[in-house]
């Protein structure tokens, strides 16, 4: 059990890394080229499904089952905590649609990650 929570725990803490790199990275483009600010929201869904899926395939590596479970974890404590982070900065606290379209691909991207690592060899 604790090494579940230590491995579920990586798995969040990679997925936030992964996502800060290509955020920096997508931050970059956008200042240097005459890129569309229309694409920033969709850039995002995808920067957010590509780290949960990194950080839950790899978090769940050494686990070998409930790949569904502790994928869906992974992706909803990394939603919770960019959601917390995000609102604490903007003083907003709202859930709207973005957000829960956020959550859906989180828990969807985890569950895949979390098969994928579980099914690694």
């Amino acid at each position: 059990m604790e090494n579940t929570i230590t491995n579920i725990a990586k798995g969040v803490g990679i997925s936030l890394i992964a996502t800060f790199i290509l955020l920096l990275i997508f931050a970059t483009i956008l200042t240097y080229t005459q890129i569309s600010e229309t694409i920033i929201n969709p850039v995002i869904i995808m920067i957010t499904a590509i780290s949960i899926l990194i950080g839950s395939s790899i978090g769940n590596t050494k686990i070998k089952k409930n790949g569904l479970l502790n994928g869906s974890l992974i992706g909803g404590i990394y939603i919770v905590t960019i959601y917390l982070i995000s609102s604490i900065l903007n003083w907003k606290f709202g859930l709207e649609m973005q957000s829960i379209i956020m959550i859906v691909i989180g828990m969807i991207f985890g569950i895949l990650g979390g098969i994928i690592g579980v099914n690694k060899k």
